[in-house]
């Protein structure tokens, strides 16, 4: 627990509480994927005051740090998360990570199991309350809202498919030699609707049955179906440990299976790969990812959902929030010293002043980047500019690095 304290440090501001929580995921996921579903998923729950990015800009709540060990092909852990805000805010962010109910494919279930002061001053019992309130109160719309999705999806499972002891089928999954495991029902469904009639759903890589175990290891070829995403790779890690695969079959890059033209699926079945050659693929990236990330674990704050997002440090992301204080085609200097310019300097007036400044960081300008301003930052040691959009003649092949509100915001 100490290390999460020392990733804090340099923020400015201590924490006060830390929140644990115990993890239980159905699946094999890494330590990414449950970040960014926290992220993700806790996204707008609150509200803006308590988001959770924005609060780690402010250093009001720490990284998110994750302790997890695999058996079995499931994985379970602990998540901590640092505080600096009062008790009632903490149980607050405390209690949204209980609606978490799934790591991309898998079933997950988060657990809080205590928010400790760091300071070791009493807890209020009344924090205690509020908590237990505030779960059942989650809980009670996270299952209204779980019925409410099976209703809606049952609709969409109706026409030719079948069922082999509960997973949606196709009618020759028993018959034919070879079997097509996907994730999905509506997976099955497209399928179909193609003429493929042997494939069969996982139904999302939760409790695997052991009849489709069984079918699959009773088959001279077994192909898995993987969406083109982190969700199609999690679905196979679940599965292979656990039943027979002979070849992989993947969707290309951000596409789904319940959604691929006929010529699409023929070609991704064409091109399918070896199942060993493709763990031992997925072990090589996840090993690169894992290296990377334990050195770094800056990237969170950039999850969209439970996927990796394109937007601007925070750092960063603090400067477009200076830039909507600006008025237009006016800019604002960021000095070393953290401080920003007392006026606002006019875009006519821009290029003299870059002359002058002195110990610049960072211009921050409400107008477009135009060509004769990136020229102009070629002779000083201003390392950062930040603008709405590309302008006239806008081309940079300094060494100046332009963040872009209408692209990374």
């Amino acid at each position: 627990m100490n290390k999460n304290f020392r990733k804090q440090g340099n923020q400015g501001k201590a924490m006060k509480y830390m929140i644990r929580a115990d993890i239980k995921v159905n699946g094999n996921v890494q330590r990414k994927d449950i970040i960014g579903a926290i992220m993700g998923q806790t996204e707008g729950l609150l509200g803006d005051e308590l988001e959770l990015r924005k609060l780690q800009r402010t250093a009001r709540v720490g990284h998110v740090d994750v302790e997890i060990e695999v058996k079995n092909g499931k994985v379970h852990g602990n998540i901590f998360i640092p505080s600096s805000m009062d008790n009632v805010e903490t149980a607050i962010i405390a209690s949204s990570l209980e609606t978490i109910d799934r790591i991309g494919p898998c079933d997950a279930v988060i657990t809080v199991v205590e928010i400790s002061d760091v300071r070791a001053t009493k807890r209020n019992s009344v924090v205690e309350r509020a908590k237990e309130l505030l779960l059942h109160l989650v809980n009670s719309g996270e299952a209204a809202s779980k019925t409410v999705v099976e209703e809606v999806r049952a609709v969409l499972t109706t026409g030719t498919a079948t069922s082999y002891h509960g997973l949606t089928s196709g009618p020759n999954v028993e018959n034919s030699d070879s079997l097509i495991i996907v994730e999905g029902r509506n997976d099955v469904k497209n399928l179909l609707n193609h003429g493929i009639k042997n494939a069969i759903s996982a139904d999302g890589a939760g409790d695997i049955k052991q009849e489709l175990i069984d079918l699959a290891n009773g088959k001279e070829t077994v192909i898995l179906a993987i969406d083109g995403d982190r969700g199609g790779q999690m679905l196979f890690l679940q599965l292979f440990d656990i039943l027979k695969i002979d070849f992989v079959a993947q969707a290309p890059p951000g596409q789904e299976w319940e959604l691929l033209p006929q010529k699409t699926i023929t070609m991704c079945l064409q091109k399918k790969i070896e199942a060993d050659r493709f763990k031992s693929d997925l072990d090589k990236q996840i090993a690169i990812d894992d290296e990377k990330y334990s050195k770094d674990d800056s990237w969170a704050d950039d999850f969209d959902d439970e996927f990796a997002s394109s937007e601007a440090p925070p750092e960063i992301q603090e400067l477009f929030d200076k830039l909507d204080e600006i008025g237009k085609n006016k800019a604002v200097f960021l000095y070393k010293d953290g401080s920003y310019s007392d006026e606002e300097i006019s875009a006519s007036k821009l290029s003299e002043s870059i002359e002058e400044a002195e110990d610049v960081e960072a211009i921050i300008i409400n107008t477009p980047i135009t060509g004769s301003v990136l020229e102009k930052l070629k002779d000083s040691s201003i390392q950062t500019l930040v603008g709405t959009k590309e302008g006239k003649d806008f081309t940079n092949d300094g060494d100046v690095k332009i963040w872009l509100s209408e692209v990374h915001r």
